[in-house]
């Protein structure tokens, strides 16, 4: 199976005053195309800050992060900018939505940021609409949307540049029990249809079943 992201001896400190204070150690982990990996871990495990890396939203102290063969930290800062927009997918707790745009122009945000034509990507637009169920929805503000609804107009603004790599920090962390299986069945379809590897962090057991490996991380070390 292809590997599609690597994680090399893998360090990660942050400085508490003057403090150094180690949150990730010596992690190595590999993940191969098409899978649903789930990063479980008490809470100050590093299990986010992992994911963040993974990401790209943020350096490694010591080690590598390879992403479908590229090292990132032998990108420049233009190079990283791209591959966070066309390569990874990104879903958080809080759905990260602008207030004051609908769901189509949410979604579309990615493109207008890449520079590309937004006219070019309509019929993508309604394709994804379906995918999540809101094209009945997609001249709506967030406001005006249950927080499931918000969370799928996450997810779609994820997908609209086709990356290979979907990173989902506790997406259902804010929803009720009902909704948070709705959305996990939509991630899980997701990967099972267009073969997106998804790497979520969860507490929950229930939404790790929706993966097919859990990467459990305590005291800054990974325990498979």
């Amino acid at each position: 199976m292809e590997t599609i992201i690597e994680v090399v001896d893998l360090y990660k400190t942050f400085m508490l005053g003057a403090v150094p204070v180690e949150v990730l150690k010596d992690i190595n982990l590999s993940i191969t195309k098409g899978e649903f990996i789930t990063i479980m871990g008490p809470s100050g495990s590093g299990k986010s800050t992992l994911l963040y890396l993974m990401g790209g939203l943020d350096s490694p102290t010591d080690g590598k992060i390879i992403i479908n063969g590229s090292d990132i930290a032998t990108l420049s800062d233009r190079e990283q900018s791209v591959m966070r927009r066309r390569e990874v997918g990104f879903v958080f707790q809080f759905y990260n939505l602008v207030p004051n745009l609908t769901v189509e122009e949410n979604i579309m945000l990615p493109i207008l940021l890449d520079g590309k034509q937004i006219k070019s990507y309509g019929e993508k637009l309604e394709e994804i609409l379906n995918i999540v169920e809101l094209s009945d929805r997609k001249t709506h503000t967030p406001r005006e949307l249950s927080g499931g609804q918000q969370q799928r107009v996450a997810i779609a603004r994820a997908l609209i540049n086709d990356p290979d790599i979907i990173l989902a920090d506790e997406p259902t962390g804010n929803l009720d029990s009902k909704t948070s299986e709705e959305v996990m069945k939509l991630l899980q379809r997701i990967n099972q249809e267009k073969q997106k590897t998804i790497v979520q962090v969860s507490h929950s057991l229930d939404t790790a079943r929706y993966g097919n490996r859990i990467i459990n991380v305590k005291d800054g070390r990974v325990w498979e």
